[in-house]
């Protein structure tokens, strides 16, 4: 299951996809330390690194979505992990997108309160570490983005095969 959006062989999803975590990690630490000492800087970063990690979350999608879309085989244990990968993703972005939408208009004032950016923030951070989990699931375990050698890919397909015939004979046995 190769990756289908490279360059020079090497797939973009996970070059991209440090960007939107190290902002949205950045997002609550600047409502965090807002919260604690009140300086209209920290608010401001958290702002900025909120814009960018939506902006390199869309972006880093994309790719991603092209992976699973035309990399990972219908009906596959890879296929499930990937669409929970994805669903995560999409649930992150969205908490991160309403925090933004929220603070996003206190650019040059205070907010009244961060207890808001800091749960949808937390929640949004969770959930990317969720993704994050199967995302590297689907790299350990069922190999996506990895470039096998002819014996790995020969083993692969043997182990594929042999999962087929369990799952035919599960379908007739029930």
């Amino acid at each position: 299951m190769y990756s289908k959006i490279t360059v020079a062989g090497h797939p973009i999803h996970p070059m991209l996809v440090g960007f939107p975590i190290a902002c949205y990690t950045g997002t609550l630490v600047g409502y965090a330390v807002y919260a604690s000492n009140g300086q209209q800087f920290w608010l401001n970063l958290a702002i900025a690194l909120n814009i960018a990690g939506v902006g390199t979350a869309l972006l880093a999608a994309l790719p991603g979505i092209a992976d699973l879309a035309l990399g990972i085989p219908r009906r596959s244990a890879a296929r499930t992990v990937g669409i929970a990968h994805g669903g995560l993703n999409v649930v992150a972005l969205g908490l991160f997108g309403a925090s933004l939408g929220i603070y996003a208009t206190h650019w040059d004032g205070p907010a009244t309160g961060v207890t808001a950016g800091l749960a949808l923030s937390s929640a949004g951070l969770a959930c990317t570490l969720g993704a994050g989990f199967l995302g590297w699931t689907l790299v350990q375990d069922y190999h996506v983005g990895i470039r096998l050698t002819p014996l790995q890919e020969s083993d692969e397909q043997t182990v594929q095969s042999a999962e087929l015939i369990h799952l035919r004979r599960g379908s007739h046995a029930a």
